[in-house]
């Protein structure tokens, strides 16, 4: 056990040496891996972002039923029983014809014209409402498909469903989330196509190192070094990138978000893209550590194997 920890502390020291020793190669492997988990660490924090401002979007989202003015309270009283029982339904609110035609003047009170046309007419011109919000806006569909097929008619065999604005809505959900899908693939694309770069860089990187150490590593074979003594230094200097890398891009994103963090809020639903990212630091660091220490890992693994065939 203690010649382990010797060995141990022999394979990490060395891999500090060799990262320092190859100079100009490991700042350039150490800047295109800067480069990788910023792409990475944007799509993390951009997607969260989206999806946060894309649930706020869709809490805020429901369907309304509006009901035709000869509708009876009682038949509108019946219908928001039957919606509220449905397993899809969250909530169901019922506006009065009178309350609607209040909030509809509050609207429109600097509005004169409107407001003396509504004091000509003899009734009052607005119906009814309900406003109907799902568990999931997926589940929109199944309550639209329910009011189609179970209408409630008037007395004199007129439903009494004037308009449901599903339709509108629904089209505006979809369209939102394609872009956010496509948004996500192209971010994904862009994610693989740099770590690529990272290790056919950190996989030459490895290559030259080896090549620089390959006397001292021929007298390590000759005295009968394991396969996992000589291929350890390289491993850590490797890692050195990855860890290193997400260091430096966590503290550029800390700068970033805090310079344009009030401007975000008019994208993302009035959530501020800073205070996202502090409350969220050590998760995303971590995300950037494995994947920056995995990066560097795997492709100096690669070159030891292949070109010390050990």
């Amino acid at each position: 056990m203690k010649m382990s920890t010797i060995n141990f502390k022999r394979v990490l020291k060395q891999g500090i040496i060799n990262f320092w020793r190859n100079g100009i190669i490991s700042f350039a492997s150490l800047l295109v891996m800067v480069v990788t988990l910023s792409v990475v660490g944007s799509l993390i924090l951009g997607g969260s972002m989206l999806d946060a401002g894309l649930s706020l979007l869709k809490d805020r989202v429901d369907i309304n039923i509006y009901f035709r003015t000869d509708a009876g309270e009682k038949d509108i009283l019946t219908l928001k029983d039957s919606l509220s029982a449905l397993s899809e339904v969250k909530k169901v609110e019922y506006t009065t014809r009178e309350q609607s035609l209040s909030d509809f003047k509050e609207r429109h009170k600097d509005n004169t014209l409107i407001l003396n046309s509504l004091d000509e007419l003899d009734e009052n011109p607005l119906g009814a409402t309900l406003s109907v919000r799902a568990n999931d806006p997926s589940q929109y569909e199944g309550v639209a498909k329910y009011l189609e097929e179970n209408p409630v008619m008037t007395t004199a065999g007129v439903n009494i469903i004037d308009k449901v604005n599903y339709y509108q809505n629904k089209k505006t959900i979809d369209k939102l989330s394609k872009i956010i899908d496509s948004s996500q693939k192209l971010g994904f694309a862009i994610a693989l196509l740099f770590a690529v770069i990272v290790v056919l860089v950190t996989f030459n990187t490895v290559r030259l190192a080896i090549f620089i150490s390959k006397d001292e590593i021929s007298v390590m074979r000759l005295v009968g070094a394991s396969n996992w003594y000589i291929r350890g230094p390289f491993i850590v200097a490797g890692m050195l990138y990855g860890l290193l890398g997400s260091i430096i891009v966590a503290i550029l994103f800390y700068l970033a978000t805090s310079w344009i963090g009030s401007a975000t809020a008019n994208f993302f639903g009035g959530i501020n893209v800073h205070n996202f990212y502090t409350q969220n630091l050590f998760q995303i660091f971590g995300i950037l550590l494995l994947t920056g220490l995995f990066l560097g890992a795997i492709s100096s693994f690669m070159a030891v194997r292949k070109y010390l065939e050990l």
